[in-house]
């Protein structure tokens, strides 16, 4: 409960969480739209499920992650358990209709883990989740190969081109080569979950906790070291062609027949990916072993700068570094207490998933429906967006949510403030597809009315005076002018007029705001791209925008 000062609660939201509002909420909208678009363009359906599932269902499907579960207290005899992802209570669904043999259903909902938060990062304690799943029978690789380009086209999407990497791998080939290596079968999940670290920490580190806290056998972790360390594909010192051919040409490697089948399937992944056009993207790392324990086959994790903890480095620089920044984590070693300011904390994936054939079958006996999907973690994307906007960067997707008009009033002594009238005008504003606002005050005093069209960053204000009105006549102002602006005073219009005036004022002040934007590029200095666009270009925007139309500048897009 809330701690109490006298009669006062001291209010405040549970740790790592957060109230949505202002401008994170348009941001939240414009991403989970841009997000979706992609979804149904593959087909997919909308599937939303309960926030809490019974607490068999969840359990024992997350490996060690599953302390991170919230119970519930016992609600009338059934025990239940907030939804840790989308994934399982998929899968329970599946199961419940065994009428349904192929699906492709996507999903955008909260879920909720005991995870240590780090707010500012976007690691949280309940966050949003958009996820996609292909269930049902495919030829090797296909369905995984769209998967993988729907990672392609959402981040793209979301005009992130360049700026990630999908790190990529096969739990066949990594079980292989630990068995090749000599972990016992029992410690095979265990020694995964410890070599999965290996973005969060050096080598030293992961062999030191494989050997003393899970009891693995030095000699086995030297071999270990040899495979994980290997990496192919973007940013690496080969390609993920060359890296498999490597493995390929392992004897020891090869004759492993999980191994085996895992590198014969991952070469025909990466033709498919060429076709999607994911190819270019990938990085095959050998490291990556996804702690869930659904998964089966492929697994594949989304980073971006940020992702790693800004300590970690190779080599025994980042023990080094580790070491000094050792200190300030302890101070914030309590696991409720949010690390957003901690060094040892990344951002960490911004997106993940994998193949997990089996996990319908473990609520349906004999159920035999294999999936593949992805998780988008919204919060951390968003906070990532939030950081490059910050830095100046543009997103073409992300659309102003201000208002476009404000509606004022002013008279003499006996005006009566013309209440009546300014909802007519907002209500004719809205019809026509304008978001307008005016006061609720009967006799609102002029200066206050700008007050708070400035406050709703309204572009565009219309007066209604009393003797104009008379004449139906009312005067658009263009807000935020210059003093020796010829256009401070307003232009008056025809109300008959209105709408198309205000579309037209609207549409000139669009493109002079992102001709503007332009002028000024990313680090405050004059952008070269804004002189290529011509006068004829700006007019034709102009004219698109007036009538409703979406014009684009500079290759970004605008509308009324």
């Amino acid at each position: 409960m809330p701690k109490e000062k006298g009669n006062k609660q001291q209010l405040k939201n549970p740790k790592g969480t957060r109230d949505w509002y202002g401008e994170d909420v348009d941001l939240l909208d414009d991403i989970l739209a841009q997000i979706q678009r992609v979804f149904r363009k593959h087909a997919a359906k909308k599937l939303d499920t309960p926030v809490f599932e019974l607490q068999e269902v969840l359990k024992g499907k997350y490996g060690e992650d599953s302390k991170l579960i919230y119970d519930v207290a016992d609600q009338g005899g059934e025990l239940l358990s907030l939804r840790y992802d989308l994934t399982v209570p998929f899968a329970r669904w599946l199961a419940m209709n065994p009428n349904i043999e192929t699906y492709k259903r996507f999903a955008l909902s909260k879920v909720y883990r005991r995870d240590q938060p780090a707010i500012a990062k976007g690691r949280m304690r309940e966050f949003w989740q958009c996820d996609i799943d292909f269930a049902g029978p495919s030829d090797s690789m296909a369905m995984d190969s769209e998967v993988l380009g729907i990672i392609v086209k959402v981040f793209e999407g979301l005009e992130w081109k360049g700026q990630f990497t999908i790190k990529i791998n096969d739990r066949r080939i990594l079980d292989g080569l630990f068995e090749v290596c000599g972990v016992p079968a029992d410690k095979i999940r265990t020694i995964s979950s410890a070599v999965d670290k290996l973005d969060k920490m050096p080598w030293a580190e992961v062999r030191k906790e494989m050997v003393e806290q899970k009891g693995l056998d030095g000699e086995v972790a030297d071999r270990i070291e040899k495979y994980v360390t290997l990496k192919g594909g973007k940013g690496d010192s080969q390609t993920a062609e060359q890296l498999l051919d490597k493995l390929k040409s392992d004897e020891a490697l090869m004759a492993n027949a999980k191994a085996k089948d895992g590198i014969t399937q991952f070469e025909k992944l990466l033709g498919y990916l060429r076709s999607w056009g994911a190819l270019d993207v990938i990085s095959f790392d050998l490291s990556l072993a996804r702690g869930l324990d659904y998964y089966t086959a492929v697994i594949y994790e989304i980073i971006t700068e940020g992702s790693r903890p800004p300590t970690l480095t190779d080599g025994d620089k980042a023990a080094d570094e580790k070491k000094k920044t050792d200190k300030k984590a302890k101070k914030v070693a309590d696991e409720d207490e949010d690390r957003s300011d901690d060094p040892t904390v990344g951002v960490g994936s911004v997106a993940a998933g994998g193949r997990y054939d089996n996990l319908v079958g473990r609520f349906r006996e004999k159920a035999e429906v294999p999936c593949v999907g992805v998780s988008f973690g919204v919060d951390r994307i968003l906070s990532i967006t939030k950081k490059r906007l910050a830095q100046g960067q543009k997103f073409s997707y992300i659309t102003s949510k201000a208002t476009d008009v404000y509606v004022m009033a002013f008279g003499g002594k006996e005006f009566d403030g013309a209440l009546r009238e300014r909802m007519a005008i907002a209500n004719q504003l809205m019809n026509a597809g304008f978001t307008a606002e005016f006061t609720y005050k009967e006799k609102p005093k002029l200066p206050a009315q700008f007050k708070k069209a400035e406050q709703c960053g309204a572009p565009i204000g219309i007066i209604l005076g009393q003797d104009e009105m008379k004449e139906g006549k009312v005067k658009i102002k263009v807000m935020g002018l210059l003093d020796s602006d010829p256009r401070k005073e307003g232009v008056m219009i025809d109300q008959k007029d209105l709408i198309s005036e205000v579309r037209k004022t609207l549409a000139e002040q669009r493109v002079m705001t992102a001709i503007e934007e332009r002028s000024k590029g990313n680090a405050g200095q004059m952008d070269s791209s804004a002189t290529k666009v011509s006068i004829e270009e700006l007019q034709a925007a102009i004219d698109k925008l007036k009538v409703g139309e979406v014009a684009e500048i500079g290759g970004v897009k605008y509308s009324t």
